[in-house]
């Protein structure tokens, strides 16, 4: 049984017109490239041939990966979450104990996850350390360079 992502309605078109990007434009791409070194001559020592087929074999594995990751995605409604407790498409403040620095993330699914954009995979170690906690809660965490404690200031949509 595959893994149900829960996502937004922008996140699940992100994964459709990137999916529909890789199966218009670069599928025939790849494919003009591996008949144009077909036509070069001899297969078995053809090095264009052999980057241009491999390059096809990783496009229909990440083509098939977002399938997959379509097929499992279910958009959340954001009216019917709560912000009493850390949970999915929750905006969390936290404040680091450690270095006082204070931080806001939004817990999204692993496909939508950019913490550049303050989106954090509800799968990393710190969200998981956050998931069911209440404001005014310190959740310790441990994460590959030892344990961390943040303080819950504020959970919103």
């Amino acid at each position: 049984m595959a893994n149900v992502s829960y996502v937004t309605e922008q996140g699940l078109e992100k994964l459709k017109k990137e999916l529909e990007q890789l199966e218009t434009v670069e599928r025939p791409s790849i494919s003009q490239q591996i008949a144009e070194a077909r036509d070069k001559g001899d297969l078995s020592e053809n090095a264009e041939y052999d980057a241009a087929k491999e390059a096809q074999g990783m496009l229909e594995l990440k083509i098939s990966k977002l399938k997959d990751a379509l097929a499992n995605s279910r958009v959340l409604d954001k009216s019917k979450l709560d912000t009493s407790t850390v949970q999915i498409l929750n905006i969390v403040q936290l404040k680091n104990k450690k270095d006082g620095k204070i931080m806001e993330y939004t817990i999204v699914s692993d496909t939508e996850a950019d913490l550049k954009e303050g989106k954090m995979s509800i799968n990393t170690p710190i969200a998981q350390g956050l998931l069911g906690k209440k404001v005014g809660d310190v959740a310790e965490v441990v994460v590959p360079s030892g344990k961390m404690e943040f303080e819950i200031i504020k959970i919103s949509l």
